[in-house]
């Protein structure tokens, strides 16, 4: 099916449900409460635009082939009960954000970690005519 839909659709399919993995894994690690409604968004926005790929694009290439698509369906099923049965194993992008610890090189990360940093670098920037301000050279 990769080589009919095409390996670039394909690829960045792959990389789509990895993004969403990660929201996920982010929300599930109880992202910081000024972001969380954010991170949903862009989630739910993420989700939105896959399923819209899938069903103009991917789909009608995957139906010009020889599919048994009830059994492909039975199958679908069949996982689904296991799962449910035996549960969701452990993915990758759960491990990730878990061994960063919320130390994730996010906006988030960065905007929670950020305003005492960003206030000391506002202060030592140099202006673009190479003079330093007199607030700059006093700390004011």
């Amino acid at each position: 099916m990769r080589n009919h839909v095409g390996k670039d659709l394909m690829n960045e399919a792959d990389e789509e449900h990895h993004v969403v993995w990660m929201l996920i894994a982010e929300l599930d690690a109880n992202a910081a409460p000024n972001h969380r409604f954010a991170k949903f968004t862009v989630l739910a926005e993420s989700v939105r635009h896959h399923i819209k790929e899938e069903e103009n694009e991917t789909r009608p290439k995957a139906k010009e082939l020889d599919i048994d698509f009830e059994a492909l369906g039975q199958q679908m099923l069949d996982r689904k009960k296991d799962l449910k049965q035996n549960g969701i194993p452990a993915d990758a992008e759960h491990a990730m954000v878990v061994k960063a610890n919320g130390k994730g090189d996010s906006p988030a990360a960065a905007s929670r970690r950020g305003s005492s940093a960003d206030r000391k670098t506002a202060k030592k920037a140099v202006p673009r005519n190479g003079k330093t301000s007199t607030k700059a050279r006093t700390g004011l």
